[in-house]
């Protein structure tokens, strides 16, 4: 049976997907992965592929996220109480989608951040996602002033309006605080951070945690997806694998079970800063811990000495993560650590990511993923520079990059490269080699020669 209207409410991608009900969400996945739609279906069922799809976001495209999917990456967007505004935000999300996020969170935490959300979600054909105590916390004026009602009144107004899924930090527990003081750099989780001086402040458990029954009501009334943060993550290669990080994951693990009782799509968030030794140790961990509920990580990078390089430092580390068993990789641009990225930032991470993720892709045999290289490859063995071009994950880039060196090497001999009638075609060598030295062409002319004789 295919669900051809809409969910209602208290129908979530789970609870169908359990009954054996095959939802319209569920074929537009099982198409987009190039799977039987029963493949799909089973792993909703079983909390290991999640459609972030609230009821209310419409001119949604649903996707999966799963370890057994095509890795999928996110792009964080957002105001801060220091920069951006609505206009920079679309422009961030425009950017990120146009070169591949699969998903966009909101993290604004500066003036009017429920209208910055309703219009990104207007404008976002993908999944969007919030971290809802931001909100909260901009609507105090200190932070040890939330509550719990404040915080479940932020998760039920977000749901309604139509967020896809939520981050929520319930599995760092007061517990877990005096762990966090042995680290060189704390909690860096915004979110954790604000919690843990909360639950030291008023001497209470964490209210995401008590009060995690009444969101799993939210959250299975508008079919919204649980990103279960990781408040202890570490910030540091010396604070990774730690105590802290380790304990708060077992937390973890005992609330996808819960999720899944109760019938709401799950996952896990995971490690920023992890030595690259210890990155497939962490994927492995989590898989066995929480039951493989999709993993969802930042970077992780894998270097902490490299400011202004972090999307690279992390795209290497979300390479082996997502080889290893992460689903979706939050990305890091070259800001990260700086300041708040623009939308040149924002391309620059999401390139990053689509390569670190697509790499992931070919050595984990998803269905397609190496079309795109051999094709590239053929296009390259016939010298057809606008088919490299449209194969490239960044068509602009790449043309930018070729015209510059064509015009460095006019400038050199003082001569036009070669070309049609009007036009710049460029020759069938790029000018690193040149056609002498080009190996492409130089074998072009073996093979032309015929059948190689021995002496």
């Amino acid at each position: 049976m295919v669900v051809e209207a809409e969910k209602r409410a208290g129908e979530t991608e789970a609870l169908l997907a359990q009954r054996g009900v095959v939802s319209a969400a569920m074929v537009a996945v099982a198409a987009r992965e190039r799977r039987e739609v029963e493949f799909i279906r089973v792993r909703v069922a079983a909390g290991r592929v999640v459609i972030p799809a609230n009821r209310h976001h419409t001119g949604l495209e649903p996707m999966g996220i799963g370890r057994e999917l095509s890795v999928k990456i996110n792009a964080n967007i957002g105001t801060s109480a220091l920069a951006s505004g609505l206009d920079a935000e679309l422009l961030k999300l425009t950017a990120a989608v146009r070169y591949g996020a699969d998903t966009v969170m909101d993290l604004s935490t500066g003036a009017g951040v429920e209208c910055v959300r309703a219009a990104l979600l207007a404008h976002s054909r993908v999944a969007l996602g919030t971290v809802p105590i931001y909100e909260a916390a901009c609507g105090v004026a200190d932070t040890n002033d939330l509550s719990s009602d404040l915080l479940l009144a932020t998760i039920e107004a977000q749901a309604r309006q139509g967020v896809d899924y939520m981050t929520v930090h319930a599995g760092l527990l007061a517990r877990h605080v005096p762990l966090a003081r042995e680290r060189l750099l704390g909690i860096v989780s915004r979110g954790g951070a604000i919690l843990a001086r909360w639950m030291v402040t008023h001497g209470r458990e964490n209210p995401f945690y008590e009060r995690f029954d009444d969101i799993l009501a939210i959250c299975r009334e508008h079919d919204v997806t649980l990103s279960l943060g990781d408040g202890l993550r570490p910030g540091c290669l010396a604070d990774a694998s730690d105590t802290a990080q380790f304990a708060e994951l077992e937390v973890l693990g005992e609330l996808v079970r819960r999720c899944r009782a109760a019938g709401v799509q799950a996952m896990v968030e995971g490690p920023g800063h992890i030595p690259l030794d210890q990155v497939a140790m962490n994927m492995e961990r989590e898989r066995e811990v929480c039951e493989d509920a999709p993993f969802y990580i930042l970077g992780p990078v894998v270097t902490d000495c490299a400011p202004g390089y972090d999307h690279i430092t992390s795209a290497i580390g979300a390479a082996v993560g997502a080889m290893h068993g992460a689903a979706m990789l939050c990305y890091v641009t070259p800001k990260e650590h700086l300041g708040l990225p623009n939308a040149r930032d924002v391309r620059d991470g999401v390139i990053a990511y689509r390569i670190a993720a697509h790499a992931a892709d070919i050595a984990k045999g998803i269905p397609g993923s190496r079309d795109r290289d051999d094709a590239i490859s053929r296009a390259r063995a016939e010298f057809d520079w606008e088919r490299q071009f449209e194969l490239a994950l960044d068509p602009e880039r790449a043309r930018e990059l070729r015209a510059e060196a064509l015009a460095e090497h006019d400038a050199a001999t003082g001569s036009a490269s070669p070309g049609t009638a009007g036009g710049r075609h460029p020759e069938r060598c790029c000018t690193m080699c040149g056609p002498r030295f080009c190996s492409i062409r130089v074998f072009a002319e073996v093979k032309e020669l015929g059948p190689t004789v021995h002496p």
